[in-house]
């Protein structure tokens, strides 16, 4: 029978506060969890004492406070871990994190990797964040207390912890990024077994709470740590999917000192007929500009380059190198959507008929291109946990989100920045056209672009919104989304803020301008861009 967490009645030994299910405490007492050796609940209290391999038995005498209230909410975000540091993010936190981030999954593991003891390892990578190695560290020593050993792949971008949690044997990963954010913030960005994404509804929740109620302790730890380089596997991985290049291209790739500029020239040095011109490559600890690609302003220096150089495109990455924003050969910027629907025609000759995902902002031209080309187009809540989760389950070959996000199946479900560089020269290469050619037949609509609105009743104005526009075609898949044959909005609310989000598009730009007057006034306060 299904538990309640009002009907938990059960905890392990020094985590009163952290009730947990039955099921939760017979999984762990399967999986040997450290502390069942010694739990008033291990009705066998037998089997392996895994307390002995995680360097003693359970419920030692914490040595350190619990976090202060209120810390962990801070934190934990929708998708990930962020937060500024060193305060409410410090070492104590990430060692928390990393304690309870081992003990959900590891219990998460079933079948017969629970036995395999090459299971019981989490991979960890690092960006080039000043705090990054202290608090990658803090993380690490919380597994190793759990008797979790910890892989340790270095400064990568976060799409090589995905690589990694496919092609090694591991119970999940963890990359410590703040990724577009500024060089003051920090974080963690949690995967499960093969890469699977770790969001509150998924698992992140759970790790939250787990890390709110435990006592960081000290003991001696025989779990292991293992520093491997996995360089020339990732590079060889990436590069099959780069075909050869009929003609010399030449990009300018802006890495925002983040970790595209150290992996750009690992991955793509030496790749026959592509001229890359370099633009903050350097890891300091700062940014030349916000790490944020999808901010216009940011754009800029790339977009001067691509003009004085005569570059046939440029390629902006975030800090962590898992989005990329494209400008074309006369420096403007591209459209997220636009591309996604160029791109999907290529992934359709590879595999027709095979279903796309878009996010619910994506102009109608996405849909109607993939149906056009004969796929099938469906479209998704915003974020990468909901993109990853139905390119899965409708095993779909391609999707790409407004954010700069693309995903793609060769790539075990998951976005990376370096995959949708590899899909852009596929197409120029193979198509002749320049960038801008190959655009303009797709950009039909105009596009109000994501505007956000402060609004503390963000329930409320959506109802009314439904109300307000009932002749519409309504549906609530993220949001609200309202449809009328020449033109559609939609409405969702931000995660993390009392903030509204407005995508529209319409047939022309005057109707657009119609309908963003009518509508705008009902969502709030507007905020700058």
């Amino acid at each position: 029978m299904l538990q309640m967490p009002d009907q938990y009645a059960r905890h392990c030994p020094g985590e009163e506060k952290v009730p947990i299910s039955d099921a939760i405490c017979f999984g762990r007492q399967r999986a040997n969890f450290r502390k069942c050796s010694n739990c008033e609940f291990n009705e066998e209290r037998a089997g392996p004492l895994l307390g002995t391999l995680a360097g003693g038995a359970g419920g030692q005498a914490p040595s350190r406070e619990p976090p202060r209230a209120g810390v962990m909410e801070k934190v934990f975000k929708a998708y990930d871990v962020r937060a500024t540091v060193p305060d409410p993010l410090n070492e104590d936190v990430a060692w928390r994190i990393g304690n309870a981030t081992a003990q959900f999954l590891r219990t998460a593991l079933s079948g017969f990797d629970r036995s395999d003891p090459k299971m019981d390892s989490l991979i960890l990578g690092r960006d080039m964040r000043r705090s990054s190695p202290a608090l990658a560290k803090a993380l690490a020593d919380g597994v190793l207390a759990v008797g979790t050993n910890v892989i340790d792949i270095g400064l990568v971008d976060t799409p090589q912890v995905t690589f990694a949690t496919n092609v090694l044997p591991c119970c999940g990963g963890v990359q410590t990024t703040a990724s577009h954010n500024a060089a003051n913030y920090n974080g963690f960005k949690i995967l499960g077994q093969k890469g699977k994404p770790i969001g509150a509804e998924t698992g992140l929740q759970e790790i939250q709470r787990i890390a709110a109620a435990i006592s960081r302790y000290e003991a001696p730890v025989t779990a292991k740590v293992q520093r491997l380089e996995l360089a020339r596997e990732y590079r060889e991985y990436l590069l099959k999917f780069l075909q050869p290049l009929a003609r010399p291209l030449k990009v300018v790739v802006d890495a925002s000192n983040g970790m595209a500029g150290r992996w750009f020239p690992i991955v793509f040095d030496g790749t026959p007929n592509l001229h890359i011109i370099p633009l903050n490559f350097e890891h300091k600890g700062e940014f030349a500009h916000p790490p944020n690609p999808l901010v216009a302003a940011n754009l800029e220096e790339l977009r001067t380059a691509v003009r004085e150089h005569g570059a046939d495109f440029g390629a902006c990455l975030d800090g962590d190198a898992d989005r990329c924003i494209f400008v074309d050969e006369h420096a403007g910027i591209v459209r997220c959507d636009l591309l996604t629907a160029l791109l999907a025609g290529e992934y359709l000759r590879q595999k027709p008929g095979a279903a796309i995902i878009h996010d619910v902002r994506c102009s109608r031209i996405v849909g109607e291109h993939v149906s056009k080309l004969g796929g099938v187009a469906r479209r998704e809540r915003v974020g990468h946990v909901y993109m990853k989760r139905a390119l899965a389950d409708h095993k779909g070959v391609f999707g790409g989100e407004v954010s700069g996000h693309f995903y793609f199946q060769d790539f075990f479900n998951a976005d990376s920045g370096l995959m949708a560089f590899i899909a852009v020269l596929n197409v120029l290469s193979r198509s002749g056209e320049s960038l801008a050619g190959l655009i303009k037949p797709l950009d039909v609509y105009a596009s109000s672009g994501e505007r956000n609105f402060e609004n503390e009743d963000q329930e409320g104005t959506i109802r009314r919104l439904a109300d307000t526009y009932a002749k519409g075609t309504i549906d609530y898949l993220d949001g609200i989304t309202v449809q009328y044959p020449e033109w559609w909005f939609n409405v969702r609310p931000s995660n993390t803020e009392p903030l509204l989000r407005l995508n529209m598009e319409a047939v022309n730009q005057r109707l657009l301008e119609a309908k963003l007057a009518e509508l705008t006034p009902l969502l709030g306060e507007p905020v700058e861009q």
